[in-house]
C-alpha cells in the first residue's frame, strides 16, 4: 500500500513511516526538514504543507496527516490549514483507502497551548467532514489523539523531575507513550481498520479521564 506521511523526519511521523515500511509498504514522507530515513522503499519530499507548492503523488492508498508544531505562532496555519491543504490534494482520488490525523487529547481536554488545542480541534472536526466523503468510495478517517508522548519536543518537561512528577500525578498510568506505540494505533487505523469511521480515539494513558472528587 503506497502511503503518504507528513512530518516524516523525526518524532511519531518517523516512527510511523518506519512501521508501514516495516510491513512492506512503500513511503513517501513530506517534510520541511531533510530525510533522516534511508530505505528502498521510502521517498522523501521536502515542502512546507502551508505554503508552497506540495510534490505530485500519484495512486496513494493511504495518509497519515502527522506534520505540526506547537506553540509556534503559527500552530493554526500549519497544523490546520495545512493539513487542510494536504488532505484535499491527495486524498479524493477514489483510490484513498484510509487517511489518519494525528490530532492530540488536548483537542478534547483543551489543556494545553490555546492555538494548539484549537488546532487539533479543528482537526478533529474536519476529520468528521473527511469521513463522510470519503464514505462515498469506500475509504474510512479518523483521527488518533496522544496525550504525552516521550519525543524530544516534550524534553523540557521529561527532564525536569518536579515539572514530571505533576504531570505523573494526573496520569493514572504513570506513565506517557512512546512513538512507536503511537505508530501502531496508526497503523491499526490506517491499514488494519474497515470499519470504524469518523472517529477520535484517544490515547493518554487515563490524563483524560482524571477527576478529583471533593465531598
Amino acid at each position: 500500500m503506497k502511503t503518504i506521511v507528513t512530518g516524516s523526519s523525526q518524532g511519531i511521523g518517523r516512527a510511523i513511516a518506519e512501521k508501514f515500511l516495516a510491513c512492506g509498504h512503500e513511503v513517501c514522507g513530506i517534510d520541511i526538514l531533510p530525510a533522516s530515513l534511508s530505505h528502498p522503499d521510502y521517498v522523501h519530499f521536502a515542502a512546507d504543507i502551508s505554503r508552497g507548492p506540495l510534490p505530485e503523488i500519484g495512486d496513494a492508498e493511504c495518509l497519515i496527516n502527522n506534520a505540526g508544531v506547537q506553540d509556534s505562532g503559527r500552530d493554526i496555519e500549519i497544523n490546520l490549514k495545512g493539513t487542510v491543504r494536504v488532505t484535499e490534494k491527495y486524498a479524493f482520488t477514489g483510490k484513498m483507502k484510509s487517511v489518519v490525523f494525528i490530532a492530540s487529547a488536548s483537542a478534547s481536554t483543551g489543556a494545553e497551548f490555546p492555538e494548539y488545542a484549537a488546532s487539533k480541534g479543528g482537526v478533529v472536526s474536519y476529520m468528521k467532514n473527511v469521513a463522510l466523503r470519503l464514505a462515498e468510495t469506500g475509504g474510512t478517517a479518523n483521527s488518533l489523539s496522544p496525550g504525552g508522548v516521550t519525543t524530544a519536543l516534550n524534553r523540557r518537561v521529561m527532564e525536569n523531575p518536579a515539572l514530571w512528577k505533576e504531570i505523573m500525578a494526573e496520569t493514572p498510568l504513570k506513565k506517557w507513550a512512546s512513538a512507536e506505540e503511537i505508530a501502531e494505533w496508526a497503523y491499526f487505523l490506517a491499514a488494519v481498520n474497515r470499519s470504524m469511521t469518523a472517529q477520535d480515539l484517544i490515547v493518554d494513558n487515563g490524563e483524560s479521564a482524571r477527576a478529583k472528587f471533593v465531598w
